[in-house]
Formats: C-alpha cells, sequence, structure tokens
C-alpha cells in the first residue's frame, strides 16, 4: 500500500496496465513529454517511449478517431482529452461510432477505448474549464461511465475499464486531483463496476453523490450527526452500470433520500436516480427526494463558490427532509 493523491493514482494505474500488456497506449494532447496539463501522465513517456505515449495535434475529433481504428486493429488506447468541456469535436465520434461498434457487429467488435477526461469545477477554471456533462454519456447506449472519487478507486477502476470490453468513459474530478489522498494497494487489482461504495453508513437518511462532491457530502454528514441525524452516504463510482441494488436498499432503510452533483439540475444525472428510487421505492420514501446540484446556467468564473453545492446546501436539503415525515 503507498499513500498517493488522486491524480497520482490514475498514472500509478495507466503504467500498471502498460508494463501488463503490450497492446495498451496512450494518446493525448502534450501527454508525453509534457506529462498532461494536470501531470496525470508524466513519466510515462521516459518509460515506455513515444510509439506508446503519443503526443497528438490539437483536435479532439482526431483523438478519439484515431482511438477507436487502433482499438478495431485489437489495440487498447486510453485517450485523454485534456478537459471535459474540449471533448465536443469529438461528441460525434463517440456517441455515433466508438459506441456502437460492439452492437453494429454482433460483438465481433468491443472496441476497446477509454476516453479519460478532467470533469467539473472548484480550480477557478470559468465556463470553458469547469463543465460536469457526464449526463450526456449516461444516455448514450454502449458506454460506461465512472466516475471515481478516491485514490484507491481512481487505479482500480482504471484498471477495471482499461481491460473491459465496452468503451468507457472515465471522467476524473480534477477539483481533488491533489486535495484527496488515501492509500492504493500497489500492483495489479480491479474493482467491479456497478458497485457502489458505502462511505458511511448511518439510519435517517440516505446521500448519494459522485466524484468531488463526496468531500463536501461526507463533510455534511458529519455535521449532521452532531444534530443526532444519523446519514448513510453512497459513493456511486459508476453511473453507467448504475448499482440500483445499493441504492434501494439504503432508501428502503431510511427512507430519505437527498441527491448531490453539480452538474446542472434540469436532466443531471440525479433526475435518473430520482425516477429510478420513484419507481421502485415509493413506498418506502418518507420525505420527498431532493436535489442539490448545480444552476442551470453556464459555468461562472467570479461565483464558482456558490455554484458548487456546498457542504451547507446539502446540510440545508438534509435538515428539510430529515424534518419531514
Amino acid at each position: 500500500m503507498t499513500e498517493l493523491t488522486l491524480v497520482q493514482a490514475v498514472n500509478r494505474g495507466l503504467a500498471e496496465a502498460m508494463r501488463q500488456d503490450a497492446d495498451v497506449l496512450l494518446l493525448g494532447e502534450d501527454i508525453g513529454t509534457n506529462g498532461g496539463v494536470f501531470r496525470a501522465t508524466e513519466g510515462l513517456q521516459k518509460e515506455f517511449g513515444a510509439e506508446r505515449v503519443i503526443d497528438t495535434p490539437l483536435s479532439e475529433c482526431g483523438i478519439v478517431g484515431t482511438a477507436i481504428g487502433m482499438a478495431l486493429y485489437g489495440l487498447k488506447p486510453v485517450a485523454e482529452i485534456q478537459f471535459l468541456d474540449f471533448i465536443y469535436p469529438a461528441f460525434d465520434q463517440i456517441v455515433s461510432e466508438l459506441s456502437k461498434f460492439r452492437y453494429r457487429s454482433g460483438g465481433q467488435y468491443p472496441c476497446h477505448v477509454v476516453v479519460r477526461a478532467p470533469y467539473g469545477g472548484g480550480i477557478r477554471g470559468g465556463l470553458y474549464h469547469s463543465q460536469s456533462t457526464e449526463a450526456f454519456f449516461c444516455h448514450t447506449a454502449g458506454l460506461k461511465v465512472v466516475i471515481p472519487s478516491t485514490p484507491a478507486d481512481a487505479k482500480g477502476l482504471l484498471l477495471t475499464a482499461i481491460h473491459d470490453e465496452d468503451p468507457v468513459m472515465f471522467l476524473e474530478p480534477k477539483r481533488i486531483y491533489r486535495s484527496v489522498t488515501g492509500e492504493v494497494p500497489d500492483g495489479d487489482y480491479r474493482i467491479p463496476f456497478g458497485k457502489a461504495r458505502i462511505a458511511r453508513e448511518g439510519t435517517d437518511l440516505t446521500l448519494v453523490a459522485y466524484g468531488a462532491m463526496m468531500v463536501p457530502t461526507l463533510a455534511a454528514a458529519e455535521r449532521l450527526a452532531e444534530d443526532g441525524l444519523s446519514a448513510e452516504v453512497i459513493d456511486l463510482r459508476t453511473l453507467v452500470p448504475l448499482d440500483e441494488a445499493a441504492l434501494l436498499a439504503s432508501v428502503e432503510k431510511t427512507g430519505r433520500l437527498v441527491i448531490v452533483h453539480e452538474a446542472a439540475r434540469t436532466a443531471g444525472f440525479g433526475a435518473e436516480i430520482a425516477a429510478l428510487v420513484a419507481e421502485k421505492a415509493l413506498y418506502s420514501l418518507k420525505a420527498p427526494i431532493l436535489r442539490v446540484t448545480g444552476y442551470d446556467t453556464p459555468f461562472p468564473y467570479a461565483l464558482e463558490h456558490l455554484y458548487l453545492p456546498s457542504e451547507e446546501r446539502i446540510l440545508d436539503a438534509a435538515r428539510q427532509v430529515g424534518r419531514t415525515g
């Protein structure tokens, strides 16, 4: 076990996969000599060479299109998009091509591609470097969507993603790249998709979050305990596939649900969670489901701290449902 930051765990996961399997390679803007804008690939070109850690032109469409071609020839490319905000030139490649190959070929071409992208706010990046648009990809059949919140999960989920038969959107919460540390197992280990993490057990209400939002959500749960409210905190880890069983079991136990994400409120992934619980656990609910989210506006620069869900906003919602019923 080694104490690592989240971005260091990503780096270790990539290195581990590349040492194990010569078919794994990396491509993206400035990922080689420079080690990437967040240094997630630092040192990897030196170890594995420029043919396996490839600096590409500034063309997201080209990066993902090239990765698809590589995968169809049997390689396992990991494509980095510098910020999730920049992914839209590659959107057609991802949703029209990458996500469809396994289905349209009757399983003959599984298209092993992982698309890594830092997402979310919290670094004073303004509206073009702070978006959380994970719901776009959750809506696209054929893609898996993974969002780690701890260093151990970042490495274990990344190794699973690289060896998965489906293409994976691996979204990394850049806000906590270096602010969250934890012990990470050495060597190869894999965390299965579709298995949520119970970050804190509780009996009075359920708080559901993922990625960087786990930090204020866990802090709010600590504060709620001081008020005598026992909050269970669920870290989804993977949005697609979703651990429905863990969600429903928790809500059936607590009877109350607050969903936290930093993406915009309308059609955010929290709406899917709320619909699922309403369909399958309605009679267990003792209070309305509440969402604590970003706003339906472009991501602000000066008011970033007001846009992002905070410990106080989560507390307000949790106390509201905790008093109901």
